[in-house]
């Protein structure tokens, strides 16, 4: 796999809003936000390309990555009015950046919002 964007914000090469950090998992403010509340969760260690490309062995590190955006949600006040999370896999699904990634949307209600 060929370095991403993604890569170089883990390496602190280039700037990031990150609001979250644990062992495993980076969490930053998307650069083109769609919702007022718009980060990007990634795991810091395993640069899995899409979904697709997860096995059964991803199964953990996937679930971290789900559980650290509902941490941050609790964490920021966002769960009581909920949020969502997307997860794009390929082109046609949107993704650009091809290290797995989560978006955390909220701030506004579902239909106020674009889709990753």
């Amino acid at each position: 796999m060929t370095d991403t964007i993604f890569g170089k914000i883990i390496r602190r090469e280039i700037p990031a809003s990150i609001v979250y950090e644990d062992d495993d998992i980076l969490g930053f403010r998307d650069i083109a936000p769609q919702a007022p509340v718009h980060v990007l969760f990634i795991p810091k260690h395993q640069p899995i390309p899409t979904l697709d490309d997860a096995a059964a062995g991803d199964a953990a590190l996937l679930g971290r990555l789900m559980l650290a955006a509902a941490a941050y949600a609790r964490r920021e006040g966002l769960a009581q009015d909920g949020y969502r999370v997307v997860m794009n896999c390929r082109e046609h699904a949107g993704q650009t950046v091809f290290h797995i990634h989560l978006h955390l949307l909220a701030g506004a209600p579902l239909g106020q919002f674009g889709t990753p």
